[in-house]
């Protein structure tokens, strides 16, 4: 699968909106093993700037918008998130970084493994050498 946006349900109701993400049905391109987010970004500020060998990621901005900047096998793609029940899907072996995020954003990352320091490519030319060696 490759880097794509993806909608989620959206249920609306006088009282507000509601998103759920679950994979009963193997719609969901992986299994959750780990969540965190981000918050407080000072301006001007990144995030990322990284890859990983195995690791895939679904990036949601659950508060306010950030631009995410990829680079995979085919090519560079920015994407700008500001909606809450659409996600971007990152596969692994994916160059990644987060910039430009509003006041009060928040950056929501489901991921398909726990933490692991071995698993991430943080030198870019690493990156770019492991990607033509595919």
């Amino acid at each position: 699968m490759s880097i794509e946006k993806l909608k989620l349900p959206k249920i609306k109701d006088v009282r507000g909106n509601l998103t759920f993400i679950q994979n009963l049905d193997g719609s969901f391109p992986f299994s959750i093993n780990r969540i965190f987010y981000m918050y407080d970004i000072p301006s001007g500020s990144y995030r990322g700037a990284h890859a990983h060998k195995n690791l895939e990621q679904f990036i949601i901005a659950i508060s306010g918008s950030f631009e995410l900047i990829t680079e995979a096998s085919e090519g560079k793609k920015s994407f700008f998130l500001n909606n809450p029940h659409e996600g971007i899907y990152v596969p692994s072996m994916t160059w990644q970084y987060l910039q430009n995020f509003s006041s009060g954003a928040v950056c929501l990352v489901l991921a398909s493994d726990v933490y692991k320091e071995d698993d991430y490519i943080r030198d870019y030319d690493t990156f770019k050498k492991l990607l033509e060696d595919d």
